[in-house]
């Protein structure tokens, strides 16, 4: 009988037993458009309990960039509370090569992906709509409801 350990894809395949982004049971994302006021975008953010809200494009509804609950409570410490959110966002490069997430991911790639990263937006395969945001705490707990092998 051998004991030769399985490389590292292989145990990712079996940590996750092949699910996908879409075992994580993601909440709907929250986006905002840039014009909304830095209150509303808190105000969304926290009625959903979301760290990261994504914004979009006024024009497009195209993904401009995110922003953090943390980051808007500070904001909101020194900034008018009617003010758009637009001057604040963190922007993508839009000239950056992103990897895409969506809800057919295995979920040893979004491991790998949150290694580097903070979160993940998911997105439908073509990146028209946002459709949630995954962390290192979703697949924590997708971990806790579904244990490990």
């Amino acid at each position: 009988m051998s004991t030769t350990a399985l490389p590292a894809s292989q145990h990712r395949l079996s940590k996750y037993r092949g699910a996908s982004v879409e075992d994580l049971q993601l909440s709907p994302a929250v986006s905002i458009l840039e014009s909304t006021s830095l209150s509303a975008a808190l105000l969304r953010a926290t009625d959903r309990d979301f760290s990261q809200i994504t914004v979009l494009d006024e024009r497009d509804r195209s993904l401009r960039g995110y922003l953090t609950d943390s980051r808007l409570q500070e904001l909101l410490k020194t900034e008018n509370p009617d003010e758009p959110v637009q001057r604040y966002i963190t922007e993508f490069d839009r000239g950056r090569k992103y990897v895409l997430i969506t809800p057919d991911t295995d979920l040893d790639e979004l491991e790998r992906f949150l290694e580097k990263e903070e979160f993940a937006i998911v997105t439908d395969v073509n990146r028209k709509f946002v459709l949630g945001v995954a962390t290192r705490s979703d697949l924590e707990e997708f971990n806790t409801r579904r244990p490990m092998l």
